[in-house]
């Protein structure tokens, strides 16, 4: 039985995948790094250690790490300031499921100010009972950690957790921490995707119903 619902962010909450690679891409102009998109797609769902070592080529040190995360992540956030809207059926899907007593909850790698300032900008904070974001755990995706977190500050176990993911780390992460996994053809197409109890293109394809399939 499903009693809690956790969602990441990126790709998830909100379909920003074009907005970060524009950021990254302006992030790695400024410090001459050498990429493209096709380099940056493997990336979408890990931390920000292993990104920026991808980036860099090179294992920085935690101060640099942090700095330059938070560097790029002011960018996204500033190109998508004025264009930020929830993924389309989100509303309704949170709004059904506070309606069964269904727990909800972010699971994301993401900063805590990226998740604050997704939350708020969609307005849709109400909705969540509690937050688990990368800024709170040691360990990215595909690593369950955020997950675990996620359930416990909900009071449940992780397998009443349904998940939704977008990234093959997500879904690897939901995995290893034995919850169900409803995969989002947001980031990467219906063909890459491989291992989920269902896959959807976004939530205009479910309701809260959908928890009785588990």
């Amino acid at each position: 039985m499903i009693r809690g619902v956790i969602f990441d962010m990126d790709g998830v909450l909100v379909d920003n995948k074009d907005v970060h690679i524009e950021a990254f891409l302006i992030f790695c102009r400024r410090y001459g790094l050498d990429t493209d998109t096709e380099r940056l797609m493997p990336l979408f769902g890990m931390g920000n250690d292993d990104i920026m070592t991808a980036l860099f080529g090179r294992p920085l040190p935690a101060e640099d790490v942090d700095r330059y995360s938070k560097e790029k992540e002011k960018i996204y956030r500033e190109i998508f300031a004025e264009r930020i809207a929830p993924t389309p059926g989100l509303v309704d899907l949170l709004k059904g499921l506070k309606e069964r007593g269904i727990k909800i909850a972010v699971g994301s790698s993401g900063m805590r100010a990226n998740v604050d300032f997704v939350l708020e900008k969609c307005g849709i904070k109400e909705y969540f009972d509690a937050v688990a974001d990368g800024d709170q755990v040691t360990k990215a995706k595909p690593d369950p950690e955020v997950f675990l977190l996620a359930a416990s500050l909900m009071g449940l176990p992780n397998e009443e957790c349904l998940v939704f993911e977008d990234s093959f780390a997500g879904v690897a992460a939901a995995r290893a921490a034995g919850s169900p996994v409803i995969a989002l053809a947001t980031t990467f197409p219906r063909e890459r995707h491989d291992d989920y109890d269902m896959i959807i293109d976004d939530f205009t394809d479910i309701d809260a119903s959908v928890l009785d399939r588990f």
